[in-house]
């Protein structure tokens, strides 16, 4: 009887070490995955001109796109890796890492301290500021300050809306704008040119790609009164990979083609364009 529990608790020891190598075969961390197994699944936004827009059946294409595909070469170290883009919103990007459905978000996901809860975030890799679009002909709104009372766009999962109505440290402003709802930020400026909305406030970059198709149409105030500061989020606890990743942002700046990528996207929008990486996250 003796033996045979003996027995059965050697079997029981090494199917446990069998299956600790094929996790360590695998892959625990996302940098790991990616050198072993040449493989990394990317959420990003869909409908961000600039930054990343997937029209058709093509995979999606913008800064954000190309900054996420040179972290993977660095990260690759040389081997060929196939990436799976998923479309990552803003209400479903910590849900995304959590779950496992993708393995990193690269989607101007703005790094905040509520964030930093569910997230660990490496980089930032850039830094945008929050301001406001009005259309054309409008001339009450002048500044963010003039957003008191007003229709302002509110984007499920987005803290933009909550740098205006509310106080740090996720607030800014704390004014009393009426909220008006859209599924995301295109809708938003549909609904600004409909006149159901008196101005879109969010990120600059992204504010410059939504106005690119048609900028007689619009006007950016250019009052710029937030850092943020776009990380690239992994799933909680992942240090490993946010190093390796703040070690691939670092070089990108260095080599030059941060500048690069930014001048491709964003070089006639009138944006005037980070010239330094902005300081790194601590992955601990």
């Amino acid at each position: 009887m003796q033996m045979r529990r003996a027995g059965a608790v050697l079997a029981s020891a090494t199917m446990a070490l069998a299956l600790s190598a094929c996790d360590d075969a695998g892959g625990s961390s996302v940098v790991e995955k990616i050198r072993n197994n040449g493989e990394v699944s990317i959420g990003t936004k869909w409908d961000q001109p600039n930054l990343s827009l997937k029209d058709g059946d093509g995979d999606p294409e913008g800064f954000d796109v190309d900054v996420a595909e040179y972290i993977v070469k660095e990260l690759a170290g040389g081997r060929k890796v196939t990436i799976t883009w998923r479309e990552s919103r803003q209400a479903n990007r910590e849900a995304l890492l959590q779950n496992g459905t993708v393995d990193m978000v690269v989607a101007s996901y703005s790094i905040t301290a509520a964030r930093k809860n569910y997230v660990t975030f490496a980089g930032p890799y850039v830094v945008a500021h929050q301001d406001t679009m009005v259309r054309a002909d409008a001339s009450d709104i002048t500044t963010a300050t003039d957003l008191k009372h007003k229709r302002i766009c509110q984007v499920p999962g987005s803290n933009s809306y909550k740098r205006i109505t509310e106080s740090p440290p996720d607030g800014q402003l704390g004014l009393p704008a009426r909220l008006v709802a859209a599924n995301d930020y295109p809708e938003c400026v549909k609904k600004l040119l409909d006149g159901e909305l008196d101005a879109v406030t969010t990120d600059d970059m992204m504010l410059a790609g939504l106005s690119s198709h048609d900028p007689d149409q619009y006007k950016l105030l250019n009052d710029p009164f937030t850092d943020e500061r776009y990380g690239v989020g992994l799933k909680k606890g992942d240090e490993a990979t946010c190093e390796a990743v703040n070690r691939a942002v670092a070089k990108m700046w260095q080599d030059g083609t941060a500048a690069k990528l930014l001048r491709k996207w964003f070089g006639e929008t009138g944006l005037t364009l980070p010239t330094k990486p902005p300081p790194a996250e601590k992955c601990g």
